[in-house]
């Protein structure tokens, strides 16, 4: 048994939102630019590195902090890449780069065995980590989790501070038919200044208001062309998705942020980059029709697979036309169902700006989004062992590499957040109660807490056998949903 044992399995992170970007990876590997490829796999590299050095030190620091003693630190698995002995400690980069371990003094030892060990010199009872009491491995357990979901606060915490949090300009974009926004007159491009006369900095605040009435009348201040007016609109109930694609019912005004038809980013290998787009493009017109916000161009790109259609673009300060055919694409929500949509390979330019908080605001702030985040990741493993998400959400390294690649390209602000969300997904995978786990640790020590002794070492074994099987299986699972979503699984085996 070795405390800390960590894997990088994930795909969870698919389940709570970071898209698989299916499309994307595929053209990645058949034919994206080496610089692109380069920085998927560096940005991926450093994440992932990062995370398991952050969990294994936790183990690490309140390990020694506790009077155990280290015999190894690792990066990693298998044989050793490099490695440098300080003290009783040796520090090793290992082969097998998805996970790590700290391997303690005294971790199988029982009494008997500190008096005559197996081999070599005796174990110093004062540093052996099984002698220690419950509570102190318990802790010690623990702190790798623990690491990383400090970590996640901590950079959360640091980009709000710094950079401030990701908010969208109060402005009104696409409007729906016969919604009550729809019939108080408002239109794209309002900037909604005011409701029920409190000012408005961003549009969550918009949202805040329209959750807490709970289906009474607003009064929004509304500025168009210069002119500003009231108007007074009751929000409906309306049909709606939870994140895991199930429905449900919100309050809603029929009217969401403004996105502007810019393009921020061209995938490798799509059509859009055959046909020439280049990120910070305008569309101003589809098939001669204006368009006026990004959600009125990627509705009709959706509804059109395999149709040529013609794009007015604006390139600096000169407007000309570009046809483009949008390739069909199987989508699959988070419970399974499958749809056909068309894609270009485009993905809009950010419209957010950021609200900077001050380091308290920050703290409390970074601290909430990571229970957010935890809690719903927490409810994605529920439904995945339910089966209310189909085990086809799960995805390995492709999946992880090519999320967190796209993210580094988008800026440091985005590639902070991933890189949260993962040390997340890290913690509470780590605390599966499965062997080998820190989770599997963890229930050992509850177990001997009820018994009053710890299980034999060989029990011990025998399940650190199964738990190692099942997360081999699961490594080759989410593998193989990676290449699957790559090629068609009829494909696989003609």
């Amino acid at each position: 048994m070795t405390v800390g044992a960590s894997f990088v399995l994930a795909g969870l992170a698919a389940v709570v939102g970071l898209s698989p970007a299916s499309a994307g990876l595929a053209a990645l590997l058949g034919g994206g630019a080496p610089s692109t490829v380069v920085t998927y796999l560096v940005s991926a590299a450093v994440a992932l590195g990062a995370l398991i050095f952050i969990h294994e030190l936790g183990h690490f620091l309140v390990a020694k902090g506790l009077g155990v003693g280290v015999e190894r630190f690792s990066l990693g698995f298998g044989p050793r890449l490099w490695s440098l002995r300080r003290g009783e400690t040796e520090y090793c980069v290992s082969a097998v780069p998805l996970g790590g371990y700290v391997k303690m003094v005294g971790e199988e030892a029982h009494g008997e065995d500190l008096i005559h060990p197996a081999a070599g010199a005796a174990i110093d009872p004062g540093k052996s980590f099984v002698l220690k009491p419950l509570w102190a491995r318990f802790l010690i357990v623990s702190a790798g989790p623990g690491m990383n979901f400090v970590l996640a606060a901590a950079i959360f915490s640091a980009v709000f501070a710094t950079t401030g949090i990701p908010v969208f300009p109060p402005t009104i974009g696409r409007v729906a038919p016969d919604s009550a926004a729809a019939g108080a007159g408002l239109r794209p491009r309002d900037d909604v200044l005011a409701v029920n006369g409190r000012p408005i900095r961003h549009w969550a605040e918009i949202e805040e208001w329209i959750a807490s009435a709970r289906g009474a009348p607003l009064t929004l201040t509304v500025a168009r062309e210069g002119a500003r007016r009231d108007v007074t609109l009751t929000p409906k109930r309306v049909p709606a998705r939870t994140p895991f694609g199930e429905p449900t019912e919100v309050w809603s005004l029929g009217a969401g942020p403004y996105f502007p038809p810019v393009i921020g980013e061209v995938q490798p290998g799509m059509p859009a980059a055959q046909a020439g787009l280049r990120p910070q493009d305008r569309v101003i017109a589809l098939n001669g029709r204006p368009i006026h916000t990004w959600d009125e161009l990627a509705e009709t790109i959706s509804k059109t697979p395999g149709e040529t259609v013609t794009l007015g673009i604006e390139r600096a300060g000169q407007g000309f036309d570009v046809p483009v055919t949008p390739r069909a694409v199987t989508e699959r929500d988070a419970l399974g169902n499958e749809t056909q949509v068309g894609r270009i390979g485009i993905a809009r330019s950010s419209s957010q700006t950021y609200l900077r908080l001050n380091p308290v605001m920050a703290l409390w702030e970074g601290a909430w989004r990571t229970w957010d985040v935890t809690v719903l990741t927490v409810v994605s493993v529920w439904k995945l062992f339910t089966g209310s998400i189909p085990a086809s959400n799960i995805g390995g390294p492709l999946q992880i590499g090519m999320a967190v690649g796209q993210q580094a390209q988008r800026g440091v602000v985005e590639y902070a957040f991933i890189v949260a969300v993962i040390s997340i997904n890290l913690a509470i995978l780590n605390l599966l109660p499965v062997p080998m786990l820190d989770g599997g640790h963890l229930l050992f020590f509850g177990i001997e807490g009820v018994l009053g002794r710890p299980l034999s070492v060989r029990k011990r074994e025998i399940a650190q056998q199964i738990g190692l099987a099942l997360l081999m299986l699961l490594m080759v699972f989410a593998l193989f949903n990676d290449i699957s979503r790559l090629i068609p699984v009829g494909n696989l085996f003609k």
